[in-house]
């Protein structure tokens, strides 16, 4: 049976092992955000042994291009962006600490088994719920690659993000355990 649980950032595996798929979150703290060049430009860096301009150990990466603040406001609209682009790169985040991800759509084989090693969670948001998302995040600031715009990496502060674990740290997937039983036969 699925349960809302309210989780704060940083994650360490007591938590993550909490969470199982289909479980409705609030996500309170801080995340860190990031797309396809950020997340390059950071396995680059793993790859060469080199320093991070973040620490990735307990850390969630929301996948996310956020579109520009309005007055009064720390983001614009902050839709999930779509996940599988950043699977190159992902099992290498994870083995430096990367506890959760924020996203949309399917993941490969290769992330879900390194979050199972890893002990990591992988949240869904809502498409086209920005708007509303947007106001969980109370805090933005860049953190890193501020030459990549909307894409660099930002660290959020927010309050009751709300999420889906769609893919737990058992291996549970629900792309792959829920369309099964909306097939008409």
């Amino acid at each position: 049976m699925s349960q809302e649980i309210n989780i704060t950032t940083p994650l360490d595996d007591a938590t993550v092992l909490q969470l199982k798929a289909g479980d409705s979150v609030k996500i309170t703290g801080y995340i860190y955000t990031g797309r396809d060049a950020a997340h390059k430009r950071l396995y680059e860096l793993i790859k060469e042994g080199k320093e991070l301009p973040i620490s990735l150990a307990g850390q969630i990466i929301y996948y996310v291009g956020p579109a520009p603040a309005k007055p009064g406001y720390a983001c614009g609209p902050a839709g999930p962006t779509t996940s599988y682009r950043m699977d190159p790169y992902t099992p290498a985040m994870l083995e430096q600490g990367l506890k959760g991800m924020i996203g949309k759509g399917l993941r490969s084989k290769e992330v879900v088994d390194s979050m199972k090693k890893n002990k990591a969670v992988y949240f869904a948001a809502v498409g086209g719920a920005a708007a509303l998302i947007s106001r969980t995040i109370k805090k933005s600031e860049v953190i890193a690659y501020p030459d990549l715009g909307a894409e660099a990496i930002h660290r959020y502060y927010v309050e009751g993000f709300p999420a889906i674990v769609c893919i737990d740290a058992y291996g549970n997937d629900l792309y792959e355990s829920e369309p099964p039983k909306y097939r008409k036969e």
